[in-house]
């Protein structure tokens, strides 16, 4: 059935996307990621979820002569999943140029690469970030987007125009562009999960680690116009955004698309404050979580959720697991590393 290209395959997503592309689909799965943000151990687990081969390439997307000399050796390349970028929103705000000439040099390279190889089915990974402070909850996927409040967001929104105005250049090139709410959680198994590489900034990641001792869990303000005090989220189970990407690629290789760009929110619907999912993990794993109130963080948008109806209709996507799963899997893989 030809090749698929996951761009920054060893990271968080794009290792469990991989698993998802293998046991549901025939195509040939050729991962790309130079481990700049990852662990090549990201394969080795992959390998114990699932039986079936796949190819790794070593390569910097932002190094467009090495990009073209590794990946023209893959003839029959039928379509490309691009997951790989920075993602830390606090990361982005201490250091904007690299946010910038990361996560928008290698998304121009990638299309140039699929305009010289005429390869026209691409996956885009777009985060929730994109709409700011919207002013309507929960957010479609029509809902005007705001002010970037961070330079991660205003990367990704800058990705999508850059999509726009190449699919205008190339009538036969089709997007499916995918805005993540919050994915979260391990695979069901509890043998793959998020390696952080560094200190994480994602919620979830840190209450695992607060729980085992290795981290101290802070709440970023507590006086925000919602609930509780504390910011909501939509979050959403790391196989279900997994699984959303096999069938958007299937969705535009059997050409189901009606349109030249599919755009879908990510998420299950449902709002969840910093404070809800604690209280969620502190349930499921029955360990009481240590955790102080802080300062507002620069970047927080206070409150996004999604409309996913668009989704549900077009793509027949649906989220399996609830937030207790979430919680639950996270925690099994937390143990699992330690």
């Amino acid at each position: 059935m030809g090749s698929v290209i996951v761009t920054g395959g060893a990271g968080y997503i794009g290792s469990h996307t991989i698993i998802e592309l293998l046991n549901k689909s025939n195509y040939r799965i050729v991962s790309v990621d130079n481990f700049s943000n990852s662990s090549p151990l990201a394969y080795e687990k992959i390998k114990t979820v699932t039986s079936r081969p796949f190819e790794t390439v070593d390569v910097d997307l932002c190094n467009e002569k090495e990009l073209f000399s590794k990946l023209s050796l893959f003839t029959d390349i039928v379509g490309i999943i691009h997951f790989a970028a920075f993602k830390s929103v606090p990361d982005s705000v201490t250091n904007p140029i690299l946010y910038y000439q990361n996560n928008n040099s290698s998304l121009q390279n990638i299309l140039k690469f699929a305009q010289e190889k005429a390869i026209d089915n691409f996956i885009f990974s777009s985060s929730c970030s994109v709409y700011g402070n919207a002013d309507e909850l929960p957010v479609t996927e029509q809902t005007p987007l705001k002010r970037a409040e961070s330079p991660y967001a205003h990367t990704k929104q800058i990705g999508e125009e850059i999509i726009g105005f190449f699919c205008e250049a190339r009538p036969n090139f089709k997007t499916v562009v995918l805005r993540y709410f919050n994915p979260v959680g391990a695979h069901i198994t509890g043998k793959i999960g998020e390696f952080p590489i560094t200190k994480p900034n994602n919620l979830v990641p840190i209450i695992t680690q607060t729980a085992v001792g290795k981290n101290a869990l802070t709440v970023f303000g507590n006086d925000y116009d919602t609930r509780d005090g504390s910011c909501i989220r939509d979050y959403i189970h790391v196989s279900d955004v997994a699984d959303a990407h096999v069938k958007a690629i299937n969705f535009l290789i059997e050409g189901r698309n009606r349109k030249q760009i599919s755009l879908f929110n990510l998420g299950t619907g449902n709002g969840v404050s910093v404070l809800e999912a604690i209280k969620s993990f502190e349930k499921v794993s029955g360990i009481k979580l240590n955790y102080k109130i802080g300062a507002r963080r620069p970047g927080d948008v206070i409150a996004v959720y999604a409309d996913n109806t668009l989704v549900k209709t077009e793509l027949k996507w649906q989220a399996e697991y609830t937030l207790d799963d979430m919680m639950l899997s996270a925690w099994k893989w937390q143990q699992a590393l330690d």
